[in-house]
């Protein structure tokens, strides 16, 4: 037993969780010595110290939403805080019905933000620049659209059909590179194209940034960031030594607005280094490249019509338009393959590797799952593309 501000206590484990090591060994002695001044003497600190301790540990887990002598029991994300309570009680006294306020913590949303950029350049020396080994075809661009691979995403088998984690997602994202990498030819050119939501998620809430919608999410912000870079340097390097030159593009899906920013800037600052590597860093929403008498134009698909895409390439790049015999827009989004010419530009969708998660499940979505590589002439367009599914990966 302990005492504080006057009234006895038992050591309550569970405000473990929000407590600093410090705080948290003044609680234990506390509780071993029977009272704040008893653990003081032993510890050889001042009364009022612990005092304090323990005092800014229990108003940080009231604020969290933990405080039994307050009958608060509802913790709130991390992030939030406790705005305020209502609490409905019976004709004895008993608490009914609680009802929880939240905000956001700006305090911690500022320390989670460091988290999250602390864990985006943890580990990641700048790449040494590096020499092309044996030749390399000059007329041939070699591509790599990635569909939306969605780092983070949980899934569970018996629920969706496959289970999907993000080891998972990391291995089926590298075998599958290994595999079209061996399959295509030693073109001098070559692109990596992340199609929109390489990650499932875009912060410390595992919700869609926009709309607030609950994701079924596997892991932490920060192993999430360090995974999904990890995986995309793995591809780049993997390119590398394939082809002379390879050119990146990360564009901005509906799940990961702000992540896909950082990471197209990180990697630029990785691979600065490195002459071969290009990455596009436009925080545009629609991207292009131009190869000989091809112009390829990259977008998620979540904020235009595909059939309004062909005239706003022709808009945005007249010139380019006007040079180019074989246009294309490539696009994610919809998870599933579609395909169609319109005047002048053909506008192609592409399936994911993943499997679907609950909400897709349940909606009735259903497709192949598969990943890419097109290989691109400079005079005649696209002429060979080869294909890998999750069963040839096993």
């Amino acid at each position: 037993m302990g005492l504080f501000n006057g009234e006895k206590y038992m050591l309550d484990r569970n405000l473990k969780k929000y407590a600093s090591d410090t705080q948290w060994a003044y609680m234990k002695a506390a509780n071993e010595c029977g009272s704040h001044r008893a653990a003081a003497k032993k510890l050889g600190v001042a009364r009022q110290t612990i005092d304090e301790a323990i005092k800014r540990l229990r108003a940080n887990a009231a604020k969290r939403g933990y405080s039994p002598e307050n009958e608060m029991y509802h913790e709130c994300p991390e992030g939030y805080s406790v705005k305020g309570t209502s609490t409905l009680y019976d004709d004895e006294g008993n608490v009914k019905i609680q009802w929880v306020k939240t905000n956001a913590d700006q305090e911690r949303r500022e320390e989670l933000i460091r988290e999250a950029l602390e864990a985006l350049a943890s580990d990641i020396p700048r790449a040494k620049p590096t020499k092309a080994k044996g030749s390399f075809n000059s007329d041939l661009m070699a591509c790599y659209p990635i569909g939306d691979h969605h780092f983070g995403m949980l899934a569970w088998g018996e629920e969706a059909g496959a289970d999907y984690d993000l080891e998972i997602g990391e291995d089926l994202l590298i075998k599958a590179m290994d595999h079209l990498v061996s399959v295509s030819p030693k073109c001098k050119e070559a692109v990596i194209i992340g199609l929109g939501d390489l990650m499932h998620y875009d912060s410390f809430a595992a919700v869609t940034p926009t709309s607030k919608n609950i994701l079924d999410s596997d892991t932490r912000f920060p192993n999430l960031v360090r995974t999904t870079m990890r995986a995309i340097r793995y591809l780049i390097d993997k390119a590398l030594i394939h082809h002379e030159n390879v050119r990146v593009i990360i564009e901005i899906g509906n799940h990961d607005l702000a992540s896909s920013v950082f990471l197209s800037t990180a990697l630029e600052n990785i691979y600065e280094k490195d002459k071969r590597v290009t990455v596009d860093t436009s925080p545009k929403q629609f991207h292009f490249f131009k190869f000989g008498k091809c112009l390829v134009g990259t977008h998620h698909g979540h904020s235009v019509k595909l059939q309004d895409l062909p005239l706003l390439m022709a808009t945005d790049l007249p010139k380019e338009w006007g040079e180019t015999e074989y246009r294309y827009w490539w696009t994610g989004h919809v998870h599933h393959d579609q395909v169609k010419d319109y005047t002048g530009c053909r506008v192609e969708s592409f399936r994911i590797l993943p499997p679907t998660d609950a909400y897709a499940e349940n909606k009735g979505y259903r497709s192949g799952r598969d990943m890419k590589s097109i290989i691109l002439h400079k005079d005649y367009g696209e002429v060979a593309r080869h294909l890998v599914n999750p069963d040839m990966l096993k």
